[in-house]
């Protein structure tokens, strides 16, 4: 478990680790990184309490740092990923072993169940398992069980791992897709089973979901160009609306100081119907089920969806030009840029 800033979230998350109910032995391995909100006390307190919870630290406060850095200081043959901010349903890791075995797969992850704490929380979480959210990956929406493009967190193979090379520390968002990208070319099976769920706790405020959502579009436009089309279709849609949405400020500027008139103003003008397409679908979105019970959770949901696309397309179309060597997600950090070097 990467651990950063998560004082609020780390001792459920634990707790809900050591309740599994494993045939075998079992160790909790916290990464933690330089956190400034009392996390790593928290930590040491859980470590005290219980004789499975082991730390190490990542003072480079990067993610797939600190999961090698735990990958490595343990000593069993299957590693379950988890994460500060998601909780294990009870019978989790049993029924990923079970899967693993039944399947011969490399890594098995099932469904991302998004849930909130306040009416903002609710929302992005409403938008996280939403198919126009994020996009219908099967471990946001669920799908039916079979061979997978990507795991949540994931249950894996340590010798799969070991012989893949672990995860590459050079990324710093979309570390997941890159390793389950090198699992498949190298011959192994990535597994989605919706009978796996774990509760997923997203960010809390307007301006950590921006932050959060620009560094994961601008790291997905970083694999882009090093992956080129093994992206799937999918990741393009939120560039696509940013860059129609630059086009239309352009046409409206031009049209507004009457530099294009007549008929050539008319024809600039398709450029607003995917706009117009995108509010009636956002806005039938939020007015729907999918946007909650009442005006305030269906209002927020009208706010959230555009700022989650916006955000990761801005970023992605940035990562696709300039790359992605800089960015870090600072969406949980407390009036910081950084703890990196």
């Amino acid at each position: 478990m990467p651990v950063l800033n998560e004082r609020a979230y780390l001792r459920r998350a634990v707790e809900s680790v050591l309740a599994q109910q494993v045939p075998g032995p079992l160790e909790l391995i916290l990464a933690l990184a330089p956190s400034s909100d009392g996390t790593e006390a928290v930590a040491a307190e859980l470590a005290a309490e219980d004789p499975r919870v082991r730390l190490v630290h990542n003072p480079a406060a990067d993610i797939p740092v600190g999961l090698n850095l735990a990958i490595r200081a343990g000593a069993h043959p299957i590693i379950v990923r988890v994460d500060a901010h998601s909780e294990l349903d009870p019978g989790y890791t049993v029924r990923a072993l079970a899967t693993l075995r039944r399947v011969g797969a490399a890594n098995v992850g099932g469904v991302m169940r998004a849930d909130g704490r306040t009416p903002f929380q609710r929302a992005v979480a409403r938008a996280y398992n939403s198919p126009i959210g994020l996009g219908g990956g099967a471990y946001h929406v669920g799908a039916r069980e079979g061979e997978a493009e990507s795991a949540y967190l994931g249950v894996m193979r340590r010798d799969v791992l070991e012989e893949v090379g672990l995860f590459d520390e050079s990324i710093r968002r979309g570390e997941d897709w890159e390793l389950n990208l090198r699992i498949r070319q190298a011959g192994h099976v990535v597994w989605f089973d919706p009978q796996l769920a774990v509760t997923y706790w997203p960010r809390d405020s307007w301006t950590r979901l921006v932050r959060q959502f620009f560094a994961t579009g601008r790291w997905r436009g970083e694999l882009v160009r090093r992956y080129g089309r093994t992206n799937s279709v999918r990741f393009f849609a939120p560039p696509a609306l940013v860059a129609v949405l630059g086009a239309a400020t352009v046409v409206g500027l031009l049209q507004v100081t009457r530099v294009l008139t007549g008929v050539w103003a008319w024809l600039a003008a398709v450029v607003y119907l995917p706009i117009v397409a995108y509010a009636m679908l956002v806005g039938g979105v939020a007015a729907g089920r999918g946007g909650g019970t009442g005006w305030r959770d269906k209002l927020w949901t009208l706010a959230v969806l555009p700022t989650m696309h916006v955000a990761w397309g801005a970023g992605f179309l940035v990562g696709t030009v300039r790359g992605a060597d800089d960015t870090v997600d600072t969406s949980r950090l407390d009036g910081r840029n950084t703890p990196l070097p």
